[in-house]
């Protein structure tokens, strides 16, 4: 990775922390009969995998979606929320990159394989979320009671990443995607070979 490379990537990362802040706190559902809320932060955490790839995209997921608990009143929250939505971005991420290269299905152009890697992330969530709300509560009977609500958000998380990611391949954004559609990887005899773009998506 060049240093302007570099540059782009962190300034992309603090523009994807910056929207996973704004998504979370623009929509708040306060969890009848919870602690929590749910919210459309989700959605930008799906996106910053794809744009920024696992590694980057953990940091944006994390910090950005700990912040927001900060900012909105939910500090005891935070630090769980650091590790889990940082978590998500991980799973997911290398979940992609091992399929990067690989032809399958796409819904609206984006690839099947990303839209299982955001489910996987977001049951990776819902548990994390699961064990949190008991451990600070003392209580896991009532903590089950805010597992639909989580389900609720990363499915309509995962439908607007995937609307969002469908729109933006059709643009020049598609640049800045690590993850890319096999369509957009360039073949062995172009400037760039599937094995630079999986590259990407580790640095």
């Amino acid at each position: 990775m060049t240093n302007k490379e570099h540059t782009t990537k962190l300034i992309l990362t603090g523009l994807m922390m910056a929207m996973i802040v704004a998504a979370t706190i623009l929509i708040i559902i306060p969890v009848p009969f919870g602690n929590g809320y749910i919210h459309l932060g989700d959605t930008m955490i799906f996106l910053s995998v794809l744009i920024l790839g696992w590694k980057y995209g953990a940091v944006a997921a994390g910090f950005g979606s700990a912040l927001a608990d900060i900012l909105i009143g939910f500090a005891i929250w935070a630090p769980w929320t650091l590790i889990i939505k940082g978590l998500m971005a991980i799973i997911m991420g290398l979940f992609v990159l091992k399929s990067i290269g690989k032809q399958g299905r796409s819904i609206l152009g984006v690839p099947v394989r990303q839209l299982i890697g955001m489910l996987i992330a977001g049951l990776v969530m819902v548990a994390g979320y699961y064990v949190a709300e008991g451990l600070i509560y003392g209580n896991f009977i009532v903590a089950i009671l805010g597992i639909p609500w989580n389900i609720l958000q990363f499915t309509a998380g995962t439908a607007l990443a995937v609307l969002l990611a469908a729109a933006l391949y059709k643009t020049p954004a598609r640049e800045y995607f690590a993850y890319k559609p096999i369509k957009d990887i360039p073949t062995a005899g172009s400037a760039k070979t599937k094995a630079d773009n999986k590259q990407d998506g580790e640095k």
